[in-house]
C-alpha cells in the first residue's frame, strides 16, 4: 500500500500536470487568435487589433509578435487623425443659467444631472449630462502623495455627487499618486511640470464656465502659468496628443462645432473618457467600456466624435482612458475600471472631474 505522502505527491503531480496543460492550451489559443487577427483575410480586423494593442499600457508588444514594424506603421497611418489647430471661439457658448435660483430650478423640465446609456457596435457607454457647467470642477488628492485614491472616494471627499476620471498621470504600478502636466483646481495651480513635454493639451473650464481645449505642448512651466492667468482658468487637467508605433493618444474631437477629420477609425478601440460642452453650456461626460468587458473591445476616435455630435457638443475632447475610465454618481459606480481587481471601483487617481450639487 502506498504511503499517504506518496498518494498526496501523486495528486499534486497530477494537479500541476493538468494546470500547466490548461495554461499551455490557453496560450496556444491566444496566439492563434492573435495570428488570426494579424494574418487573417480581414485587413480592417488587423488594423483594429493593431491600433487597439498600441494604446494599452502593458500589451503594446503583442502587435509586433506577428507583424513587422512596417505593417504596424501602415495600420497606424491608415487609422489616424488630421491635426486640429483651430482656435476656440468661446462666443459660441452662451450659458443658460438654469440653476441660478430655486424658482428657475422648479420651472425647468430637465434634471440638473441625467445619465443615458449608449450601445455601440464594439462598446457600451454612459453619458452624464450636466446642465450647469459651474457645478463641474477638478477634484484632486492634493497635496500629492505616493498613492492616489479611487474615483468614488475623491467625489465624496470633494462634497460632490458625481464624477469621472481626469487627466494624465503617472500610472506605473497603479499607485496613481502623481499627475502630469498641469493641474488647476478652483483657481489654484496645484501642479505644473509641462516644460519640454510635447503634445500636451489643457482641458478644463475658465471662470465663465466655458470648456477650454488648448494646445500647450512645448510650453515652459512659466508660459503655462501665464496662460492659466490670461485665460482665467479655474479648473483644468491635461491629456496628450501623440501618435506613433509606441502610442496613439488624441485630444480634440470637436472645435467650434467642426469635427476632427479621421482616417479609417481614427484610432484603436479601447475604454474611453471624453468631455464636451453644448452651445447652452451643458457639460457632457462620456465613459465607455472595452478590453473584453461584456465582450466589447471599446470605442474608437470615430465613435467618440459621432456620439458628441449626436449630443450637440460644440467643443469636445478625449481625456485619459483605458483602465482609468470610470463614472460615479450618487454613491454608486455607473462605469467601473475594466481591470479585474478594480471591476467594482476605479484605479487610484490623482485628478478627476467632479460634479457638485
Amino acid at each position: 500500500m502506498k504511503s499517504s505522502r506518496a498518494v498526496v505527491g501523486t495528486y499534486v503531480g497530477r494537479f500541476f500536470l493538468v494546470f500547466f496543460t490548461l495554461v499551455l492550451a490557453i496560450l496556444v489559443n491566444l496566439l492563434a487568435m492573435v495570428y488570426m487577427f494579424c494574418k487573417g483575410p480581414s485587413k480592417s480586423a488587423r488594423d483594429l487589433f493593431t491600433t487597439t494593442m498600441l494604446e494599452t499600457g502593458q500589451l503594446k508588444f503583442v502587435a509586433s509578435i506577428f507583424l513587422s514594424q512596417e505593417e504596424i506603421m501602415e495600420a497606424v497611418a491608415e487609422n489616424s487623425m488630421e491635426a486640429m489647430n483651430e482656435e476656440m471661439n468661446t462666443d459660441m457658448i452662451q450659458i443658460t443659467q438654469v440653476n441660478s435660483d430655486v424658482t428657475q430650478m422648479a420651472e425647468t423640465t430637465t434634471a440638473p444631472i441625467t445619465i443615458e446609456e449608449i450601445s455601440g457596435r464594439t462598446f457600451f457607454a454612459k453619458m452624464m449630462i450636466v446642465q450647469d457647467p459651474s457645478k463641474v470642477s477638478v477634484g484632486t488628492t492634493y497635496p500629492w502623495g505616493a498613492y492616489g485614491r479611487e474615483l468614488g472616494t475623491i467625489v465624496e471627499e470633494q462634497g460632490a455627487i458625481a464624477g469621472v476620471n481626469g487627466g494624465l498621470y503617472q500610472s506605473a504600478g497603479n499607485t496613481g499618486g502623481l499627475p502630469m502636466g498641469i493641474v488647476v483646481s478652483n483657481g489654484e495651480i496645484q501642479y505644473n511640470s509641462c516644460s519640454g513635454v510635447t503634445g500636451l493639451y489643457l482641458v478644463g473650464f475658465n471662470e465663465d464656465d466655458i470648456l477650454l481645449i488648448k494646445n500647450i505642448g512645448g510650453m515652459s512651466n512659466a508660459e503655462v502659468e501665464t496662460l492659466v492667468k490670461q485665460e482665467r482658468v479655474r479648473d483644468a487637467v491635461v491629456f496628450q496628443e501623440e501618435s506613433s508605433d509606441a502610442n496613439n493618444h488624441f485630444v480634440p474631437l470637436l472645435i467650434n462645432g467642426e469635427a476632427r477629420q479621421v482616417d479609417g477609425m481614427g484610432s484603436g478601440a479601447n475604454p474611453r473618457t471624453a468631455i464636451g460642452q453644448k452651445a447652452d453650456g451643458t457639460v457632457l461626460l462620456l465613459v465607455t467600456d472595452g478590453r473584453g468587458v461584456s465582450g466589447h473591445l471599446g470605442a474608437t476616435a470615430s465613435d467618440l466624435i459621432q456620439i458628441m455630435q449626436e449630443y450637440g457638443a460644440v467643443n469636445a475632447a478625449n481625456i485619459d482612458g483605458g483602465s482609468s475610465s470610470s463614472m460615479y454618481y450618487n454613491g454608486n459606480y455607473e462605469m467601473t475600471s475594466v481591470t479585474f481587481y478594480f471591476s467594482n471601483s476605479s484605479w487610484k487617481l490623482p485628478t478627476t472631474f467632479v460634479v457638485k450639487e
